[in-house]
């Protein structure tokens, strides 16, 4: 039985990779930064019998005692707002010191989920340590499996799910640069069922995957299919990108900021597949669109409502 320690396993992405791995028989680890509010979460999504032990990435005795005894490893940690260089601690130094402890400790692999865009170079905080989180990672750990996905679409996203929100209490929603951004957005499931095959595929060590659906839009699109499967009609706003990058920083300043301006940087070039890198297809896996899912989760909500 392969044991998997999974750093933010209570996360979007976590909990369904959580779920996927003990489908298929093996020991996981949730390790979080707050153990009861974890087993609270994963009570709620049906998985209080996973084990959870309380790490911190930036703690270097905390990992390593997350880490003794694993087969794999995910992290699968961000941060989303940068206070106090938040960015550059997680993604940046907890990452490069998750792999070191896990070469150090002898787990066989390594998987890090970054994101589409990742820039070493860039101008965008958030973009940069994403970047150079994958450099540090592949220096310290060169086997290590970097996973790059586009935006996630499912139950409980960030994307449709706040679309629906936003139309329940407004008569106009605000669309970022005119919502001429491409996306290509892709199922959760679809990225956490990647990564599973990746654990016990020695042909993925080394690699970097980039994740993505089958069809690319625009965001105005996607708002426009989210307020058709909804049934409801709302005026779509431009707001500048200076507008919304000074919103997001106002934002930032509330425990669950509904914009960051790591969201907004994001928004300013296109997030789909360089073409360059193996995808989900490379790995199996027929890619789920936005039309077979997204309905199934939105009309509940609506009905919830």
């Amino acid at each position: 039985m392969m044991t998997v320690s999974v750093f933010g396993g209570t996360g979007f992405l976590g909990q369904r990779l959580v779920r996927r791995l003990a489908t298929e028989g093996m020991a996981v680890r949730v390790v979080t930064r707050d153990a009861e509010r974890a087993r609270v979460a994963l009570h709620a999504a049906g998985l209080e019998r996973m084990t959870v032990f309380c790490a911190d990435v930036r703690n270097q005795a905390a990992v390593a005692g997350a880490l003794a005894g694993a087969d794999a490893v995910v992290n699968a940690v961000s941060a989303y707002v940068d206070r106090g260089g938040a960015f550059e601690a997680v993604h940046e130094q907890g990452a490069k010191t998750l792999a070191r402890e896990a070469l150090a400790a002898g787990v066989a692999r390594f998987v890090l989920v970054s994101g589409i865009g990742a820039d070493p170079e860039s101008s965008s905080p958030y973009i940069r340590s994403r970047g150079r989180g994958e450099r540090l990672v592949q220096e310290a750990f060169p086997g290590a499996s970097i996973v790059r996905p586009s935006v996630m679409f499912g139950p409980g996203d960030a994307l449709f799910g706040t679309v629906a929100q936003l139309s329940r209490v407004l008569p106009v929603l605000p669309l970022i640069g005119d919502g001429r951004t491409r996306l290509q957005p892709v199922y959760v499931e679809d990225v956490a069922e990647a990564i599973a095959r990746m654990l016990v595929d020695p042909a993925a060590a080394g690699k970097t995957y980039e994740l993505a659906g089958p069809c690319v839009y625009t965001l105005r699109n996607l708002f426009t299919i989210a307020l058709r499967i909804l049934r409801q009609r709302r005026l779509l706003v431009s707001i500048p990108f200076a507008v919304a990058e000074a919103q997001a920083r106002l934002f930032e300043h509330l425990s669950n900021p509904p914009l960051t301006t790591g969201q907004v940087d994001l928004l300013r070039a296109d997030n789909v597949t360089t073409g360059n890198a193996p995808g989900l297809r490379e790995l199996g896996i027929e890619p789920k669109a936005i039309e077979d899912i997204v309905p199934t989760y939105l009309l509940r909500s609506r009905a919830g409502a």
